[in-house]
């Protein structure tokens, strides 16, 4: 059975039980101190969070993620599916991760990708589901049930910062790799996803830098969608008098 980090307790209870499996864990919440909670809207504005987020500063993504709001209210798959890459573009998207949200907007409207069935599924089952859709590679797939979904036994190996902190605790002479990462963490199972947090906060104090993803918050309802609400709400009304 699954277990998922959804609120501060939750968090709490997979550290204890990591540090159960793994001592050494001890030593890092010493150190770093206890990690905070990451949490992220889920569905397809989260999935579209990451993709916009990655290799961004956190104002760089912000402003993007605002602009493709403001163009594409509301902002779901079939907005992506209807707009135009030029208009992508010039909410300052790049053409790789147009082609990345155009592709995840394609299977959702095919019902290749079910993202609210995710929540049920096993973590491995969900990371394939995600992984099978063209531009949606383990990384994104690890990122989005870790911080979108909370399952606590994701662990996204490909990400740097934390293959360098895996190192530091492990005191390994090289950075391990993305495979060589799996084998490291199956100790940590079924918690791979607290230890990713945890690691992350080991970075930051080792590096004196956070190495944990950005991942913008979802974006909040412009104007635009607030009058929209407000207009139907007002012929809701009128027709219930």
């Amino acid at each position: 059975m699954s277990f998922f980090i959804h609120t501060e307790a939750d968090l709490d209870t997979a550290i204890a039980r990591l540090i159960d499996a793994d001592p050494r864990f001890h030593a890092v919440l010493e150190l770093a101190g206890r990690p905070p909670l990451r949490r992220r809207a889920d569905g397809f504005a989260g999935l579209v969070s990451i993709v916009v987020s990655q290799q961004l500063s956190v104002a760089s993504a912000r402003a993007i993620l605002g602009r493709l709001t403001e163009a594409l209210d509301p902002l779901d798959h079939g907005a992506v599916l209807r707009a135009r890459p030029a208009k992508l573009a010039r909410a300052g998207l790049s053409k790789p991760k147009i082609r990345t949200l155009k592709a995840i907007a394609k299977a959702i409207d095919r019902g290749e990708l079910d993202l609210p069935a995710l929540v049920t599924m096993a973590p491995d089952a969900a990371h394939a589901a995600l992984t099978k859709v063209h531009g949606i590679g383990p990384w994104t797939a690890d990122i989005y049930l870790l911080f979108c979904l909370g399952h606590a036994d994701t662990w996204p190996a490909g990400d740097l910062a934390l293959q360098e902190a895996t190192r530091l605790l492990l005191a390994l002479k090289t950075r391990p790799s993305t495979k060589e990462m799996g084998p490291l963490a199956e100790c940590w199972r079924p918690w791979r996803g607290a230890a990713a947090c945890m690691l992350w906060t080991y970075y930051r104090t080792h590096k004196q830098r956070d190495g944990a993803p950005i991942v913008s918050a979802a974006p909040k309802p412009t104007s635009k969608s607030k009058s929209k609400t407000r207009r139907s709400n007002g012929r809701a009304r009128r027709t219930a008098a």
